[in-house]
């Protein structure tokens, strides 16, 4: 049977990679060295926070504990760079650029964009989306709004800690309450981690309204076409059932970790990946595949610098998304998996967009029914296309519906609980970003917090 060649070739493959893999301890070290000095820089240089807080958080985080007693980090904020490294040996950079974030440096000088920012964020007409809230903190109104903010915001005597820095409620397109941590503020950008690959989604979604891109496509990787890679398409990248060697498990010594923090070219890096199962039948959580995707993205545009234009004409623009970073790797492909920063307001805007099924003031943004294709759960998972779901008879879509998180809904989410959790049935975004540690994946009171916002907005 053709499937039985599928995982013949890639038990063999894998296993050989494997064992390489296994054998180079440094190259987990380095990927530690890599996220502390890459996280410092973004969280320093672009949102503005202190960085020696940001590193005692990071090292926090499950698989930096065990070395945290060997992991320093220094900036200098003159060249605006972050060196880290572990007991002094095994270092990683990372560099500013004034736009568009941070960039680890492996050998060679990574590709800069040579884009003009300011230009690429003048609209040429008002944002389709229009203001959904003044210029100061909308404080709630209503008692139990505050009660809510209270409990997302509260933190216990001992750890998991909730560290939560923002939280954004929008009902009917308008802010009804928000709070920020002390230090953060409406236009301060903040990390979303793997709420980038909600934008890659809608990125994708944008070229298939345009004609460029459809799911059902062989994914455009001329490296697959002599191979049975052909056969993947855009929407296997899209559901992560490449059947490809590239599941995530922030090990360190797997190849999503190594992708992120040892590699110039990630989408270079992730396209020779083995084959261990036919396309679309087996599910791996996988930020390699979400970084194929961006540099599908990048090809149908034209570029690096296109990408970057792309993404503001056709997205953040027309959403009146202002306080927004994207950072890009080393060969300048947008780092999609991973490192977009925005505000909470802005997050709160993008969310808006899945709300009302990709139409913002009666323009089609994301192609028709591309909302509920991306909120459709894959297989027997409660993953989606770009966004985890409710719509899924998954125990754990069950459990998020038993905390009181509505069925229809669904939500980006990034590593140490960023959540955008859109409810088209309560016209509802509740929008959460912060650094919290809790390995129950709860962040301590989100569920709460969406149950006790649902309470308070119903008449």
């Amino acid at each position: 049977m053709r499937w039985l060649k599928w995982v013949a070739v890639g038990l063999v493959l894998t296993a050989t990679a494997a064992a390489g893999v296994i054998t180079r301890p440094d190259r987990a070290i380095r990927v530690a060295t890599g996220v502390v000095a890459h996280n410092v820089c973004s969280k320093t240089f672009v949102s503005g926070l202190d960085p020696q807080t940001v590193f005692a958080e990071t090292i926090g985080r499950d698989g930096l504990r065990r070395l945290r007693l060997v992991l320093r980090m220094q900036v200098d904020r003159a060249a605006k760079t972050v060196d880290a490294s572990a007991a002094g040996l095994l270092g990683s950079r990372a560099v500013f650029h004034d736009g568009l974030g941070c960039v680890l440096l492996h050998g060679p000088d990574p590709y800069i964009l040579k884009s003009d920012l300011d230009a690429l964020k003048v609209r040429k007409a008002p944002p389709l989306l229009g203001e959904i809230a003044g210029p100061g903190v909308v404080q709630p109104s209503d008692p139990a709004l505050k009660t809510a903010l209270d409990h997302a915001f509260e933190e216990p005597a001992e750890p998991p800690f909730r560290r939560t820095k923002a939280v954004v409620v929008v009902h009917d397109g308008k802010v009804i309450a928000e709070r920020y941590a002390d230090g953060i503020g409406i236009d301060t950008p903040l990390l979303g981690f793997s709420m980038t690959k909600s934008v890659i989604n809608a990125l994708i979604g944008i070229l298939t309204q345009q004609g460029l891109v459809t799911p059902s496509m062989p994914a455009p990787i001329p490296e697959w076409r002599g191979d049975l890679r052909r056969e993947i398409e855009v929407e296997h990248l899209l559901r992560m059932t490449t059947g490809l060697a590239l599941d995530e498990t922030n090990s360190g010594f797997d190849p999503s970790s190594q992708m992120v923090y040892l590699h110039n070219d990630m989408a270079g890096f992730a396209v020779n990946a083995a084959v261990v199962a036919p396309p679309g039948s087996r599910w791996a959580y996988s930020s390699p595949t979400t970084q194929i995707l961006a540099r599908i993205v990048r090809d149908a545009v034209g570029g690096p610098e296109q990408t970057l234009a792309f993404a503001w004409r056709e997205l953040f623009n027309p959403l009146g998304m202002r306080n927004v970073t994207l950072e890009f790797d080393g060969a300048g492909t947008l780092q999609g998996s991973t490192y977009m920063l925005a505000s909470a307001r802005d997050w709160a805007r993008f969310g808006l967009l899945y709300l009302n099924d990709g139409i913002v003031d009666g323009k089609r943004i994301l192609h028709e029914d591309w909302v509920d294709f991306s909120a459709a759960a894959t297989l027997d998972t409660d993953y989606g296309a770009g966004f985890w779901t409710n719509r899924s008879d998954h125990p754990s879509a069950r459990g998020r519906v038993r905390l009181g998180i509505p069925r229809d809904a669904f939500f980006a989410s990034g590593d140490l609980g960023q959540r955008i959790v859109i409810m088209p049935s309560q016209h509802l975004v509740v929008v959460r970003l912060g650094d919290s540690v809790d390995p129950t994946g709860d962040i301590r009171g989100l569920g709460r917090l969406v149950k006790e916002v649902i309470a308070a907005v119903q008449p």
